[in-house]
């Protein structure tokens, strides 16, 4: 068995968020005007200094107090397009029974100019007996998304990075939390062990 089965959550933070944040940092500059985030805005207050005017929170469900929208990303015609600056959507897309079509949804919902900052999982566990874990439909590639990317952003300037290696995939699928491993050892990159994506 795992030593944790929530991602290594509760023994600190998991190694696909350690990628997620780093990714985030390094594109900190894009966390700016409108921004749209997907279940609550954390990440747009943590990266977006003074460069966030309005925030809002997308999520698929009622119940939320934080969300601003309501809806499923991949039918979203309530949602007016070309009205975001940035837009975050971390670890979501393998929820969506359609990915392609969340994507041209979020495509719309940006504006000329915009930024959509989006990871997906590659090698992961599937939290199964989670609250989602009935939902979770896809796990991803680099060489994938790169698809999903053109075909959903035509004309569009994209770029797909892969965060992981053999040590740090094992690590995650065993529950540890990324400050078990070294800087080292979480930086090292091998695109045979895509983590996060």
């Amino acid at each position: 068995t795992p030593l944790s089965e929530s991602f290594g959550a509760d023994r600190g933070v998991p190694v696909d968020r350690h990628y997620i944040e780093v990714f985030l940092a390094t594109h900190r500059a894009d966390v700016k005007g409108h921004v749209l985030e997907v279940y609550d805005d954390s990440y747009a207050r943590q990266f977006g200094d003074d460069q966030v005017a309005h925030c809002d929170v997308w999520h698929p469900a009622g119940g939320n107090p934080r969300a601003t929208i309501v809806g499923d990303l991949v039918d979203a015609p309530h949602v007016a397009s070309g009205q975001f600056d940035c837009i975050i959507v971390t670890q979501t897309l393998q929820y969506l029974t359609d990915p392609l079509q969340g994507l041209h949804t979020l495509n719309r919902l940006l504006r000329t100019g915009g930024v959509l900052l989006l990871t997906v999982p590659g090698i992961t566990p599937v939290a199964v007996k989670s609250a989602w874990g009935d939902r979770w439909f896809w796990n991803f590639t680099g060489v994938g998304m790169v698809r999903l990317l053109q075909v959903s952003f035509p004309g569009g300037e994209t770029s797909v990075v892969t965060c992981g290696n053999v040590l740090s995939a094992t690590a995650f699928l065993q529950g540890l939390a990324a400050g078990e491993l070294t800087s080292d050892e979480l930086q090292a990159h091998d695109p045979d062990y895509q983590v996060t994506i």
